[in-house]
């Protein structure tokens, strides 16, 4: 299954609680789902979860039943078209069905539990969500661009900004911050799958992190190599030039101790001078050599 799809399954296991927010979370589907208008509500979903959770919570909503059900899998169609339920659902709602565009009616969600249970709604019928080991990306689609606008001003009260698009005559409005997602999958009752996106960021950071550190390592262990040979090129010159047994016994012992151990570090280089030393003053004498060697085959 898909992240999504998990995501709404969660939030299908919630009970339907008290009869508010059953209205609430079917206030949402309907402004989100595939049709609602006066003559029409027209619901379309491939989630079986939420295919089970319809006919349940649009009883305890408006005591009515679908004029329409599903009859196999795949997309799953819910239907109502009776006119008395449909009014009896808009007078609920406070729609005018003679108004050209849908609005939300705020009055319906004044209590935190129905604004979570209205944006279950929402998201349950017109939400998709992509797997956060992938990338972060949840949205709310609406073919009614008032509703949509309406529900930005609802979640900038509940401390959340989402960004705004058209595509396709729907206006959309999205999260692309794994924190927001968190946010708003937590608040409509999907607190698992909040944790999914949590861990998923974290081990994304720690991959990163990692990734940084063997370039880091690798970048500074070809510094080394280059230095290495750059040493060892100098020191080669100079006793080629007969000028190395001429210099002071510490630097000779360096220059022996690099050509015998070319891949060796600083530190481990150090540790092998009799008595040993610090890197630091090994590192000193390997710039001697080098200077040394440099300046003598400049002249």
């Amino acid at each position: 299954m898909s992240f999504a799809v998990d995501v709404k399954t969660e939030l299908c296991r919630a009970p339907i609680g008290r009869k508010c927010c059953a209205q609430t979370e079917a206030y949402g589907v309907l402004l989100y789902c595939n049709t609602f208008h006066a003559s029409q509500a027209r619901i379309v979903t491939e989630n079986e979860a939420f295919a089970q959770r319809l006919p349940p919570l649009f009883k305890k909503a408006f005591s009515l039943s679908f004029d329409r059900l599903p009859k196999g899998g795949g997309k799953q169609i819910f239907e109502i078209r009776g006119q008395d339920k449909l009014s009896a659902i808009q007078q609920i709602f406070g729609v005018d069905p003679r108004a050209l565009a849908l609005h939300v009616n705020f009055a319906m969600l004044e209590e935190n539990c129905c604004r979570a249970a209205f944006l279950r709604g929402a998201f349950l019928a017109g939400g998709s969500v992509t797997d956060p080991r992938k990338g972060y990306h949840l949205e709310l689609a609406t073919s009614h661009h008032s509703v949509s606008r309406e529900v930005t001003a609802l979640m900038r009260e509940l401390d959340q900004e989402p960004k705004s698009a058209q595509r396709k005559g729907n206006t959309v409005l999205y999260f692309k911050q794994s924190e927001k997602i968190e946010d708003f999958l937590t608040c409509i009752g999907a607190p698992l799958s909040a944790m999914e996106v949590m861990n998923a960021k974290l081990e994304r950071d720690l991959r990163g992190s990692v990734n940084r550190r063997v370039n880091c390592d690798a970048a500074n262990l070809d510094k080394a190599v280059e230095a290495a040979m750059s040493q060892v090129e100098a020191i080669r010159w100079l006793e080629q030039e007969g000028k190395l047994i001429t210099l002071p016994e510490k630097l000779r012992e360096a220059a022996a101790l690099r050509i015998a151990h070319p891949e060796d570090t600083l530190a481990q280089l150090a540790e092998r001078c009799d008595p040993p030393v610090t890197k630091s003053a090994l590192n000193h004498r390997l710039r001697k050599l080098m200077e040394l060697g440099e300046s003598g085959r400049r002249k």
